[in-house]
């Protein structure tokens, strides 16, 4: 009795390792699916799934893109869809990174690990030279961004976990106005810093408290960030846009 009792008990376990297994499997399947047209969430590449970048501590700030000492050090370009093109030039005196992009969707990526509990405030600046045409930014062929900030929170081994804030340049949504991306639905929410009434050709200094739009847009906290990524793309309205970034920081006030 006792014998087949333990069989019994082993094979519930097995059960159940063997449907763990499956489900993990199937997300994973579906990770993959939508990563081919992932660029909503960036998840940028595999390495991030299993290191971990070194914990950013200096000070009052944490500077993510020195952009005006001209160097992209800790920088990667990750394309999706042809290639944008990024590269520093002389703007009012002041070096910045200029993006300019032709129906592609390439972005560039930085690992690095920010506790955002004690440096909360993401500070940065944009410009843009060109609005992309009116289209429906919650659909898939809408999903194109004249500039656009990533943060983003590895989900490690368990990667479909992986979560993101798009701070964006809107083309027809209104600023402060939030909502899953096309691509990657709940892992990635959409956040317009700026909208079409912006002017062009002028640059906005922006602050957001990251620590607080985590928690609001994923209802969770957040402590530590460990990516830090920009976009400007124009691959499903197959349009043109420039666009410029200058430095980001995060900072503790």
């Amino acid at each position: 009795m006792e014998t087949t009792r333990s069989l019994c008990f082993g094979c519930v376990v097995v059960v159940i390792g063997l449907f763990g297994v499956l489900v993990s499997m199937i997300k994973i399947f579906q990770f993959i699916r939508a990563r081919s047209a992932l660029k909503g969430l960036f998840i940028f590449s595999m390495s991030i799934m299993f290191t971990c970048s070194v914990l950013a501590e200096t000070g009052d700030s944490v500077n993510v893109g020195k952009f005006s000492s001209g160097e992209l050090k800790g920088w990667d370009r990750k394309s999706f869809n042809g290639k944008t093109s990024y590269a520093f030039v002389q703007l009012n005196n002041t070096t910045v990174l200029k993006a300019d992009s032709s129906a592609s969707a390439s972005g560039i990526v930085k690992e690095i690990t920010v506790d955002i509990r004690k440096y909360p405030y993401l500070t940065w600046r944009w410009r843009v030279s060109n609005r992309l045409d009116q289209m429906n930014e919650k659909k898939k062929s809408g999903d194109d961004y004249a500039a656009r900030i990533y943060i983003i929170v590895s989900g490690g081994l368990f990667f479909w976990n992986t979560k993101a804030i798009n701070y964006v340049w809107s083309s027809n949504l209104p600023k402060g106005e939030s909502w899953p991306n096309a691509f990657a639905g709940n892992k990635a929410q959409m956040y317009a810093v700026r909208s079409s009434n912006d002017q062009l050709d002028t640059w906005y200094e922006e602050k957001r408290n990251v620590y607080e739009d985590f928690r609001t847009l994923f209802g969770s906290e957040i402590r530590y960030i460990h990516a830090v990524a920009l976009m400007t793309d124009t691959d499903n309205s197959e349009g043109k846009v420039v666009s410029y970034y200058g430095d980001i920081t995060f900072s503790q006030k």
